[in-house]
This record gives C-alpha cells, structure tokens and sequence, in this order.
C-alpha cells in the first residue's frame, strides 16, 4: 500500500482542517487505518484509527470530541477532521495502514506509512 498524506497547513487555535490520506496498492477496504503525530522534539503518538469498515474508532484522549477519522473505501481514502485546533496539535500528521485487526494505537501493528502532513496551530 502506498499511502499519501495532505491537507495540512498553518491555521489559528480554534480552526480547523481536515486531512486526507490516499491509499493505492493493495486493497485498501482490508486494512485498518491509523493517524499519527510527531510534534517538534518529540516522540511520535498515536492519534486516531479506524476499523476496515469504518464501523469501529478509537481516539487518543487529548483529541477526543475534537478530532474525527473516517474512511471511503470506494475512494480509497482515510480522513481525520480536525476542529476547536489548539496549538499543542502542532505536528507532522501521519497516515498507517495495517491489517489483521480492527485498529490500533501501536504504531509497530501499521505495515505501511504515509510521508506526513504538517500542521501548524498558531496561538
């Protein structure tokens, strides 16, 4: 699976964006998807994922109520919607893509990865 990470950019806290991520390859209704983020100077952390069907997320708790990941597979795209960005959700946002499961937080569960979008939150 090739994946291609976009919609990033510079927005003010409080705004919001959306990012998409394009898979091709394999076939992208199996696998399971992941975002990720790497803020400046630190590790990188699990953001969000979705189950093949799009019927099961989950969400790491600093962007739960705030963030929503979601999936066309007739398009062959996963999206994460950002809303209410504060300026801790500075980073560089990743895609994933795995398989044999319904989702996960573990980055070492992901197969394939995206090359990263940026987003920048200013205060």
């Amino acid at each position: 699976v090739q994946l291609q990470a976009s919609g990033g950019g510079l927005v003010q806290a409080g705004g919001s964006l959306r990012l998409s991520c394009a898979a091709s390859g394999r076939t992208f209704s199996r696998e399971f998807m992941g975002w990720f983020r790497q803020a400046p100077g630190k590790e990188r952390e699990f953001v969000a994922t979705i189950s093949w069907s799009g019927g099961t997320t989950y969400y790491t708790e600093s962007v739960k109520g705030r963030f929503t990941i979601s999936r066309d597979n007739a398009k062959n795209t996963v999206y994460l919607q950002m809303n209410s960005l504060k300026a801790e959700d500075t980073a560089v946002y990743y895609c994933a893509a795995g398989s044999n499961l319904y989702g996960s937080r573990r980055s070492n569960n992901y197969n394939y990865w995206g090359q990263g979008t940026l987003v920048t939150v200013s205060s």
